[in-house]
C-alpha cells in the first residue's frame, strides 16, 4: 500500500517562505519511477496543479502563478519530494496535496494521479 504524507505547512506572512515535504512509503514504491505532483485547493475552488517533476526529477513543471517563486525537488534516496515556496502571497493560501502518477501521464492533470496525500494547510496572511 502506498502512503504519501505531507508536512511543513503553516501560517506565514506575505513575502515569507515555507518548505513542504512529501514522504512516500510502500513496499515496492520508489518515487524515482513516478511523476510527483503538488496540487492545492482553496475553499470553494477546484483542486489545481502547482508544480511537479518526473524522470527521477530531471524534468520539472510549474503553474504560471507560481513560476519563479516555487521550486520542486526530490531526494529519490529518501523517497521524498519537496516544494520550496518563496515570496508567498495571500492567494497561495490553500490545502496543498502531493500526489504520485505513472511518469508517462500528463503531470498537470488531477486525473493522472493514482496516489494522494492527506494535505497540509498553508495560510498566508496579508
Amino acid at each position: 500500500q502506498v502512503q504519501l504524507v505531507e508536512s511543513g505547512g503553516g501560517l506565514v506572512q506575505a513575502g515569507g517562505s515555507l518548505r513542504l515535504s512529501c514522504a512516500a512509503s510502500g513496499r515496492t514504491f520508489n518515487i524515482a519511477n513516478y511523476a510527483m505532483g503538488w496540487f492545492r485547493q482553496a475553499p470553494g475552488k477546484e483542486r489545481e496543479f502547482v508544480a511537479g517533476s518526473r524522470w527521477s526529477g530531471s524534468s520539472t513543471y510549474y503553474a504560471d502563478s507560481v513560476k519563479g517563486r516555487f521550486t520542486v525537488s526530490r531526494d529519490n534516496a529518501k523517497n521524498t519530494e519537496y516544494l520550496q515556496m518563496n515570496s508567498l502571497k495571500f492567494e497561495d493560501t490553500a490545502v496543498y496535496y502531493c500526489a504520485a502518477s505513472p511518469a508517462y501521464r500528463a503531470v498537470a492533470s488531477v486525473a493522472s494521479y493514482d496516489y494522494w496525500g492527506q494535505g497540509t494547510q498553508v495560510t498566508v496572511s496579508s
